[in-house]
């Protein structure tokens, strides 16, 4: 704290990826300071180390697929924390295997989906207290339809669409949680970032790895995007959005069906409990 200025925290998961590293580091080029959120440690402290003096960042560990560990997260942040300023789930995985968590999980679902969902809605209370507070969760304008009837690809996996999926999801999710907050209080949007080289892609086969590549972009854009919509006053207000950089564009249709939504929402709490922030 510097006078009576409250240093703004944020929160950013996926923090050892490119586009979570970047979004990390452009926050704190801005004065914030940024708890970051990843599965190994080392890793994250290095970037913490590459985010200069000057700021007392932090690191916590937490797999996105566990919903213990989200909880565990969760309760870490609040012994030390009332409020939080903003909260960017980054954390994405991809997988051509379809491979089960010790919670019976799937886990690009569960990372991709459940984690955001469950964190999101267990740090409301912080970001209430953190006044004017926002949510981004970074997705793409997928037209792949969630099946509600087979969420975790038990009857069919498909590993392409089950990751487009787990993208209609996040939007799915984004706009059912704008729904039910006061705008005033907490914003939630989703970024669609584009192509950015990161190591996402690395399950892809590799021509498509390396086509993929050839067009996608330094992760730093992507990251001074994310710090804009956390900081700027001119998306003060504005949620339920879906931004392609700093521009809104429109959802796909596969993500804007309502009812779909409220049954996403609803099949999500029950697979991963209790939602209610403590």
């Amino acid at each position: 704290m510097t006078g009576d200025r409250v240093e703004p925290i944020f929160m950013v998961t996926g923090a050892t990826g490119a586009i979570g590293g970047a979004a990390a580091a452009s926050l704190a080029e801005i004065g914030a300071r940024v708890v970051l959120v990843a599965r190994d440690p080392d890793r994250a402290k290095a970037v913490v180390d590459g985010l200069g003096p000057g700021t007392a960042h932090e690191v916590l560990t937490c797999d996105l697929a566990s919903p213990n560990d989200v909880r565990e997260l969760v309760s870490t942040f609040r012994r030390s924390h009332v409020a939080l300023s903003g909260l960017v789930n980054c954390a994405a995985v991809m997988s051509r295997e379809r491979r089960i968590t010790s919670g019976g999980l799937e886990r690009m679902f569960a990372t991709n989906h459940l984690g955001p969902f469950l964190l999101t809605n267990l740090l409301l209370p912080a970001l209430r207290a953190g006044a004017s507070s926002r949510v981004l969760t970074l997705s793409a304008p997928s037209r792949v339809p969630v099946d509600l009837d087979d969420l975790q690809g038990e009857r069919r996996f498909r590993w392409t669409r089950t990751f487009g999926a787990t993208k209609t999801a996040n939007l799915e999710f984004t706009f059912a949680l704008a729904r039910r907050l006061d705008p005033a209080e907490v914003t939630a949007n989703a970024l669609h970032p584009g192509l950015v080289r990161s190591r996402l892609t690395d399950p892809m086969p590799a021509p498509a790895r390396r086509l993929v590549r050839l067009v996608s972009t330094d992760p730093a854009g992507a990251g001074r995007a994310i710090a804009e919509l956390m900081t700027s006053p001119r998306f003060a207000g504005m949620t339920g959005r879906l931004f392609k950089g700093t521009r809104v564009i429109d959802p796909p249709r596969a993500a804007t069906d309502v009812s779909e939504q409220e049954r996403l929402w609803e099949e999500s709490a029950r697979l991963v409990g209790p939602i209610e922030g403590g």
